[in-house]
């Protein structure tokens, strides 16, 4: 079997979808959202994505959003059972990559626990490909040596993270849904020693034509000045002093 050989009857792919733009797609994605019986997609999957279903698929709205209705991780782990042992061929389709943030392993313990047959598709992630397209090297030899990708959650009174321990290894920050409580991250990461000049990007849907992106620093942050729209990738670091653009294609800011 290939990564991109037809789904069995019973048989789920976890799937990813990248950051928006179905150029972004990898080959087998591609291949097995135009064969299968029914997409289970989440809110971050582009409608040029899923465009590409072949006609006769169902298509099944999955997505999580913060702060609004959604469907639990249970109910959704409960409707991958379902439609497999349905004989369905499902494709998962997650935006970015299903194991960054995207629970993904929470949905292949389900089906494992029921003796489904899966698979997983790698996806182009979100923290990497945001900054790639808007001309920031996450990573630069003359910036920093580490990276630390992050999930704008943790700033929630409940964090896990030793944001002294964080700010002092780890020069460059990659924040996925880190726009609500961007705030709360400077304030945070501040109070933990980074400076306030720090430069910041909020990147906004970037591949797709609703792209926004916004710069400024965490003082700006921290006084109103720099704002983002939901949801977005945060880059925090002198990395995105070193960016240079190179679309085509103008950005609209997000702040003022």
């Amino acid at each position: 079997m290939t990564l991109n050989s037809p789904l069995k009857q019973g048989e789920v792919a976890l799937v990813g979808a990248g950051p928006g733009d179905a150029n972004l797609l990898t080959l087998a994605a591609a291949s097995l959202i135009a064969d299968c019986d029914v997409i289970v997609y989440d809110a971050l999957v582009s409608d040029e994505i899923l465009g590409m279903a072949c006609a006769d698929a169902a298509l099944v709205f999955a997505g999580k959003r913060g702060g609004k209705p959604s469907a639990s991780q249970q109910d959704i782990c409960q409707t991958l059972v379902k439609l497999a042992k349905e004989h369905q061929r499902v494709v998962r389709l997650k935006g970015g990559d299903p194991f960054v943030f995207g629970r993904g392993g929470e949905e292949i313990r389900a089906l494992a626990a029921e003796n489904i047959t899966f698979r997983v598709i790698p996806g182009v992630t979100s923290g990497i490909a945001a900054p790639a397209m808007a001309g920031i090297p996450v990573t630069d030899r003359s910036v920093n040596a580490s990276l630390a990708f992050l999930t704008g959650h943790e700033a929630e009174d409940t964090s896990r993270i030793d944001w002294q321990a964080l700010v002092a290894a780890f020069p460059v920050l990659v924040i996925y849904m880190g726009t609500r409580n961007l705030p709360n991250i400077a304030a945070r990461l501040v109070d933990a020693g980074m400076k306030p000049e720090t430069a910041v990007a909020v990147l906004h849907a970037v591949s797709l034509p609703t792209e926004k992106q916004a710069y400024g620093t965490l003082a700006d942050v921290l006084n109103g000045d720099l704002v983002g729209i939901s949801p977005a990738i945060v880059v925090i670091g002198d990395v995105v002093k070193e960016r240079r653009p190179w679309q085509n294609f103008s950005s609209l800011p997000l702040n003022g």
